[in-house]
């Protein structure tokens, strides 16, 4: 079976959902490991208290983005996770060459127009109430060494309504990666399955 680590900063809501979805079996796939960029992060404890191992990798720990993404590849390799998925993961990751192609993220806004540095959480939902489009979304995406810019898998549109605040968008949205995430890492999955990996 595919094994699957997930990179957190922050809350672990979207690593919890995808850990649900695999052992209710509507995900073929094993998580075996978290790593955290936080030591403070509430996904930290969440993971744990449902019985994943969470480790911790402090990116001020570190000289470099190279270094700090180099430890956290050894916590997965010494794993042996095949797939990672970035679930609200906020520092550089400097992708080597044998993990492009491995690692997936959802992102909390239409790509490209809302991404790049300093996207993140309710900085893209002001962004996009800001631009005035009708639509937002969560996308997922491969993750390459630019922000945001891998090939996109998936994207659920999410209308943009009279009266919205990024409160209330950020809440819908994230409705939408509870369902989008699972849905198109299954599809990821399933190819990288027939590519005999």
């Amino acid at each position: 079976m595919v094994r699957l680590a997930f990179l957190i900063s922050g809350t672990g809501g979207n690593a919890l959902n995808l850990l649900l979805a695999c052992r209710e079996g509507r995900l073929d796939a094993l998580p075996v490991i978290a790593v955290s960029s936080s030591a403070k992060a509430a996904g930290v404890e969440r993971l744990r208290a449902a019985g994943l191992q969470v480790e911790v990798v402090l990116r001020s720990s570190f000289a470099s983005d190279d270094d700090f993404s180099g430890a956290c590849f050894s916590k997965c390799e010494g794993n042996t996770v095949d797939i990672i998925c970035l679930c609200g993961f906020l520092k550089k990751l400097v992708v080597p060459e044998n993990w492009m192609g491995r690692i997936l993220n959802i992102h909390p806004g239409p790509l490209p127009r809302f991404g790049g540095v300093g996207m993140y959480g309710h900085h893209v939902h002001k962004a996009v109430l800001e631009a005035g489009v009708s639509e937002s979304g969560p996308t997922v995406h491969l993750v390459d060494n630019e922000f945001d810019h891998g090939d996109i898998l998936g994207f659920e549109p999410v209308p943009v309504l009279p009266g919205d605040n990024a409160e209330l968008l950020q809440k819908r949205v994230y409705e939408a990666e509870m369902r989008i995430y699972p849905k198109v890492l299954q599809e990821f999955l399933n190819k990288y399955s027939a590519k005999g990996k």
